[in-house]
C-alpha cells in the first residue's frame, strides 16, 4: 500500500489533521514542539460515492472502498538537514514515503504557539523545502563519491549516476526541488535509487480557522494565505493545494455521520475539505480505481495509472493475472445511464477487452481467467 507523509513545522496541526484523516486519536495534538516523535500510521478508506451507487443497482450486501496509509510525521525546524531539533529522524521517516502532504498554517491564534512568532504560509513551505533540498545535496554529494570510483573503472550505470548526480547538484543548488528537473524514461530507475526527498509529489494542506472554512472552500483565493500558497505551488512545482479545517474535522470524527452531516450544513459546508484533501493524495499518486460490483459487494480496487487489464486482475488475485483471458467492461458513467448490466449491454455499452487495454478509471470490470 502507498504511504502519504503528514509533515509541516511544528504546531501547524499535523497531528490534529492525521486524526481527522484516520478517524482514530493515535497522534498526540499539544500545543508545544515535537509532541510527535514516532511517527503514527493510520489507513484511510478514500471516499467514492460510485460506490454506493453501482451497489444499489447489483443489490450489494455490502461496500468495500480502497485506501492508501498516512503517516503523521515528527515536526520539522530549521537546521533539521544538519540534524537540529528531530531533523535525521524525521528526513528518514519522509524517505520511507510515497508522497508529502505538507500541512501550512493559514489561520492566526495567540493560543497556538508558532514555532517563528507569526503565521506566514509560504515562509513556512520554503523552510521545509529547503531542508529538503539541503539533504538530497548532503546524500547525492556522498553518493558521487562513491560512484565515482566505479566510474572510472569502466562501470556504465556508475558513469550515468555520476553524469545524474552532475545535473541535479547545480539545480538543488538554486534551491530549486528535484522534481522540477527533467529526465528521459531510461534514466528514471536510476533517479528513483536516489530516494530524493525534494522529488517526492506534495499536496499543500491549507488548515484555516473554524470561522473561514465555509467562505475558504467556495472561494479558496478569497483568503489571503491560502491564495498564498495557492499562487506558491502553482508557480513551483505545480502542486495541488487544498483546504482543510483540520480542527473542525477532529470535532466530526466524534459524531455519528447525521450529526457530522448536520454540522457542516449549519456552518454553509458539505465537507470539511478533508474528502478533497485525501482524493487529491491519492491522485497524486498515480492512482486510479476500477469498480467490480455484485450481489455480495461492490468493491473499489486500486491501480497505478497506465496499468493494462492483467495487472489490474492481478491487484484481486495474482491467480487472476496469471491465467488472464480477457475482461468484460462498462464505465461507471454507462452503467449508471443504462440502469443495469443487462440494460447496458443492449445498448452496446459492454465490451470484451484483452491484455493490451488500459484500464480507465471508473471502468466496472469483471474478469475471465483460467489457472
Amino acid at each position: 500500500m502507498l504511504k502519504a507523509g503528514i509533515v509541516g513545522l511544528p504546531n501547524v496541526g499535523k497531528s490534529t489533521l492525521f486524526n481527522a484523516v484516520t478517524r482514530t486519536r493515535k497522534a498526540e495534538a499539544a500545543n508545544y514542539p515535537f509532541c510527535t516523535i514516532d511517527p503514527n500510521v493510520g489507513i484511510v478508506s478514500v471516499p467514492d460515492p460510485r460506490l454506493a451507487v453501482i451497489s444499489k443497482i447489483s443489490g450489494s450486501q455490502r461496500l468495500v472502498p480502497t485506501a492508501i496509509e498516512f503517516v503523521d510525521i515528527a515536526g520539522l525546524v530549521k537546521g533539521a538537514s544538519e540534524g537540529a531539533g528531530l531533523g535525521n529522524k524525521f528526513l528518514a521517516n519522509i524517505r520511507e514515503t510515497d508522497a508529502i502532504v505538507q500541512v501550512v498554517r493559514c489561520f492566526e491564534n495567540d493560543d497556538i504557539i508558532h514555532e517563528l512568532g507569526s503565521v506566514d504560509p509560504v515562509r513556512d513551505i520554503e523552510i521545509i523545502n529547503s531542508e529538503l533540498i539541503l539533504a538530497d545535496l548532503a546524500s547525492l554529494e556522498k553518493r558521487r563519491v562513491s560512484r565515482e570510483k566505479k566510474a572510472k573503472g569502466g562501470d556504465k550505470d556508475a558513469r550515468r549516476e555520476v553524469e545524474l548526480i552532475d545535473l541535479l547538484l547545480p539545480h538543488l543548488d538554486q534551491g530549486k526541488p528535484a522534481l522540477t528537473l527533467e529526465f528521459s524514461d531510461d534514466d528514471q530507475p536510476l533517479v528513483r535509487d536516489f530516494f530524493l526527498l525534494s522529488a517526492k509529489r506534495t499536496v499543500y494542506a491549507c488548515n484555516v480557522a473554524e470561522n473561514e472554512l465555509a467562505a475558504a472552500l467556495a472561494d479558496p483565493d478569497s483568503h489571503p494565505q491560502v491564495a498564498k500558497v495557492r499562487r506558491f505551488a502553482a508557480e513551483h512545482s505545480g502542486s495541488e493545494a487544498v483546504v482543510i479545517s483540520a480542527r473542525i474535522e477532529e470535532e466530526l470524527s466524534d459524531l455519528p455521520p447525521e450529526e457530522a452531516a448536520e454540522f457542516l450544513a449549519d456552518m454553509g459546508v458539505t465537507d470539511s475539505g478533508v474528502s478533497g484533501l485525501i482524493g487529491a493524495v491519492y491522485h497524486l499518486l498515480g492512482l486510479r480505481t476500477y469498480l467490480t460490483t455484485g450481489v455480495q459487494e461492490s468493491r473499489a480496487w486500486t491501480i497505478i495509472a497506465g496499468d493494462k487489464a492483467p495487472a489490474a486482475a492481478g491487484v484481486i488475485h495474482s491467480d487472476f493475472e496469471r491465467g488472464f483471458i480477457a475482461a468484460e467492461i462498462v464505465h461507471y458513467d454507462d452503467l449508471v445511464a443504462a440502469g443495469s448490466k443487462a440494460a447496458a449491454k443492449v445498448a452496446g455499452k459492454v465490451r470484451i477487452e484483452g491484455k493490451e487495454y488500459v484500464v480507465k478509471d471508473g471502468d466496472v470490470i469483471d474478469f475471465r481467467f483460467n489457472v
